[in-house]
């Protein structure tokens, strides 16, 4: 566990610039803090010490301003920047190397027990206010543009943008290494309509 943890506080380094210390990524980023203590509350979920995780996913709430259901199941090397209003529901599946950004919402569609969250790939950017709505699932190195609501499945090496979120392929979307947020060379669905 300590191994992860120390991964998480890495995986800062590499995908935000403005990290510096390990000192201030240790007591100032709020997205490693949630990132943290999701995962203690994570193991005691799997305990069946659901009480406490959910008690600790309340803190973890109250202290970050980042909202994530002890059930969900995330992977490594998740970065959350910049990460108020952030929400992670109980059946989401987050892969590796995923980059969420502020207000992004994994949620659910109905009330049924079941799987009704996201599933999320590995290396997928989540732009700032996205919302992913239900059980669908995001593909590997899929960009989700900010503000976009995303209700059907996007294909592994696509961006999806706009209300409701469209795929957009082709050369706009060349993946890219991680540490390369290309933001200005994202689709702007807006413009498009304005051209058309």
């Amino acid at each position: 566990m300590l191994a992860r943890l120390k991964e998480d506080m890495q995986a800062v380094f590499e995908k935000d610039p403005a990290a510096r210390t390990r000192w201030e990524v240790i007591t100032s980023y709020p997205g490693l803090h949630a990132i943290w203590l999701h995962r203690l509350a994570h193991a005691l979920w799997h305990r069946r010490l659901r009480w406490l995780a959910r008690f600790i996913s309340h803190i973890s709430r109250f202290l970050t301003g980042i909202e994530i259901h002890p059930a969900a199941t995330i992977g490594r090397r998740l970065v959350i920047d910049h990460g108020m209003g952030v929400v992670v529901g109980e059946t989401t599946e987050i892969g590796d190397d995923v980059l969420m950004y502020k207000g992004a919402v994994l949620g659910g569609t109905s009330l049924n027990k079941g799987k009704r969250h996201p599933t999320i790939g590995n290396g997928v950017v989540i732009g700032t206010n996205a919302v992913i709505l239900g059980p669908i699932s995001v593909g590997d190195n899929a960009r989700i543009g900010s503000g976009a609501v995303v209700i059907k499945p996007v294909p592994a090496d696509s961006t999806a943008v706009g209300v409701p979120a469209r795929v957009v392929r082709g050369p706009l979307v060349e993946r890219a290494p991680m540490g390369t947020l290309q933001h200005g060379q994202l689709p702007d669905p807006v413009m498009a309509a304005f051209r058309a």
